[in-house]
């Protein structure tokens, strides 16, 4: 604090002799100051005081009056005592004055703490603000990117079961199932799922009620930035208006210096005294006339011409410095209105202030309000969004479970297609057999009924290499027949291991059910080739037989021929006469005939 100290309290000469010129009345219009005027001194709590106190007049010498010049010395030192006290009061004061500025300074730094506290913890909670933000919009982006890939999924399922709905529709109408009214409940769910889907709630990122919202907040972010100012800027700190405490002090001055100057100034002739400082208009006619009268006194006495001099001279000096405290007046009054001008620019800077604040506190509601709205929309988006998965969840274990379904009734149906396959197969293989049977029957009949009653032994020999290589063949047919049985076990195991993996490799189920099929009608072939060649050694058996009983009958002939000879050998002239009724001249060719025909006969005999 810089108090400058008054030139009264500097130069105790100065204000004896002004205090002198004062008591004699001499000038006393010439800048002293009202009670009126000091109320327009400055507070010194609005900083460091830039003027000096108030002038302090003594009291003690209106009460001279218009005394003798004698007791002037007296008043002098009466008023030079007043003085010491009022400066040792006025250093007093001046003390209690700065340790109230410090305490007041002191306030002023708790107040600005406190708003920097207060200001620190609306940016805390801004910053709060912004990364719940963030953390929300990071979780929509999550929640988005689950649903497309719960939505790619679905599609996906979707499609899946629509091929296996087309491949059952199909598998049922080639192979006469049941109708299409068994796998409508696999088809119904498909569609309701996708009518969820369509439904269901979704969170897009470009829609536009969140782009609306994110746009808001950001331009809430913006107005809080803004109002915030750059980082390196320094924070507003509130003005105190301090024109009620200079008031206040001021007053207390007034009223001290007022009590002060009552209590020493006794009666009436104090208060002229106080009028006449002052530049009351009949005061001033006063003070003239005592001024007259103290100048005639003074003409008419030669002896005091000495001291008017120095009175001269004195009041001089007090004429300076009541100019020099007018000056100081001026420059008193040019502060004041600098001060006041101050006062009213920090005033207005208080209120814009003030109106920033009710503006941030205004926005930074908005802004909770704002928070709580997205949270509670974010929160029904999830509960939604939890539901459509539940219910997601069970339609697709419902369509697993319909799935599976599915799969045992075709499991099922192709046991009763392979079933009904191989019963089918069974009674083609019986009509053929009774077919066979039947023809073999027939041709045993019409053999019978052809055989030939004899052979040669040529045709013996033949029939019997024949039968060989047909018994040959038979063996050899019977070993391709292990060899197909074999294959025939191989490919029904390898059939039931790919029945067996039919639920995990589909695409590979396709193929071996192909290649089943293939087996399959090989494997009919290899039965009818079987059969066929069954059908060829029981007919090779049948004509083995047949030659059996033509070896029979061809040693039963060749034994009775044998006989024959023996007994033409023992007769010869019945031989003779036999000889010449075969191979006369009547019948040149008939051994040859009869040879011819037997021939036939053996041909006819072996197929």
């Amino acid at each position: 604090m810089n108090h400058t100290p008054s030139p009264h309290l500097s130069d105790g000469g100065k204000q004896a002799g002004g205090g002198l010129l004062c008591s004699l009345g001499l000038g006393s219009d010439r800048g002293v100051r009202s009670p009126d005027s000091l109320t327009h001194t400055p507070s010194p709590t609005g900083g460091t005081p830039s003027s000096s106190p108030p002038l302090l007049l003594s009291p003690g010498l209106g009460g001279l009056g218009l005394g003798s010049l004698g007791a002037m010395g007296e008043a002098a030192g009466a008023d030079w005592e007043s003085r010491e006290e009022l400066r040792l009061r006025e250093l007093e004061e001046a003390r209690a004055r700065a340790a109230q500025m410090e305490k007041t300074m002191r306030w002023w730094s708790d107040c600005t703490a406190n708003w920097r506290e207060k200001w620190s913890k609306v940016r805390a909670e801004r910053n709060r603000a912004r990364d719940e933000v963030r953390q929300l919009r990071q979780r929509l982006d999550t929640l988005t990117k689950e649903l497309t890939g719960i939505r790619r999924e679905r599609q996906e399922l979707a499609s899946e079961n629509e091929t296996l709905r087309q491949e059952t529709l199909r598998l049922r109408g080639d192979h006469a199932a049941p109708p299409l009214s068994a796998i409508s409940p696999s088809s119904s769910p498909a569609h309701p799922r996708g009518a969820s889907s369509s439904s269901s709630p979704s969170i897009p990122p470009s829609s536009p009620a969140s782009s609306s919202s994110s746009s808001q907040v950001h331009g809430d972010v913006k107005l809080d930035r803004a109002a915030e100012g750059p980082p390196g800027s320094p924070e507003p700190e509130p003005v105190r208006d301090m024109d009620l405490d200079r008031q206040k002090t001021g007053q207390k001055d007034l009223e001290l210096l007022d009590s002060v100057l009552r209590s020493r100034a006794p009666g009436a002739d104090a208060q002229e005294a106080w009028d006449g400082r002052g530049g009351v208009n009949p005061a001033g006619s006063r003070r003239q006339e005592r001024s007259r009268l103290l100048w005639e006194d003074a003409g008419t006495a030669e002896e005091d011409s000495s001291k008017l001099n120095a009175l001269q001279l004195r009041l001089d000096e007090s004429q300076k410095v009541l100019l020099k405290e007018r000056e100081d007046k001026l420059a008193l009054s040019k502060s004041i209105e600098r001060l006041e001008a101050e006062l009213s620019q920090w005033k207005l800077k208080y209120e814009e202030l003030s109106k920033s604040k009710q503006e941030a506190l205004k926005q930074l509601n908005l802004l909770k309000e704002m928070h709580q709205d997205e949270l509670g929309r974010i929160s029904e988006d999830l509960e939604d969004e939890l539901g459509a998965r539940t219910s997601m969840d069970k339609k697709l274990a419902e369509l697993r479970a319909e799935m599976e379904r599915l799969q045992v009734e075709n499991a099922a149906e192709w046991g009763r297609r392979e079933r009904l396959e191989t019963e089918k197969l069974g009674l083609e293989r019986d009509n053929k057999k009774l077919r066979a049977q039947v023809e073999d029957l027939e041709e045993q009949l019409a053999k019978q009924r052809r055989q030939a009653a004899s052979a040669l032994d040529s045709d013996l020999k033949a029939i019997q290499t024949e039968l060989f290589e047909r018994n040959k063949e038979l063996a050899d047919l019977r070993h391709i027949h292990a060899k197909l049985k074999k294959q025939f076990q191989e490919k029904t195991a390898e059939l039931a291991h790919a029945n067996r993996r039919v639920e995990s490799h589909e695409a590979e189920v396709k193929k071996l059910r192909l290649r089943v099929e293939e087996l399959k009608k090989e494997l009919g072939q290899a039965e009818d080739e079987l059969d066929e060649s069954q059908n060829q050694t029981r007919k090779l058996q049948r004509s083995l037989d047949e030659q059996v009983e033509q070896t029979e009958n061809l040693q039963v002939q060749l034994e009775h021929l044998q006989s024959r000879l023996r007994r033409q050998q023992q007769s010869p002239g019945l031989f003779g006469k036999m000889r010449s009724a075969r191979f006369g001249p009547e019948n040149p060719d008939g051994p040859s005939s009869d040879v011819d025909e037997e021939d036939e006969e053996l041909q006819l005999q072996i197929p």
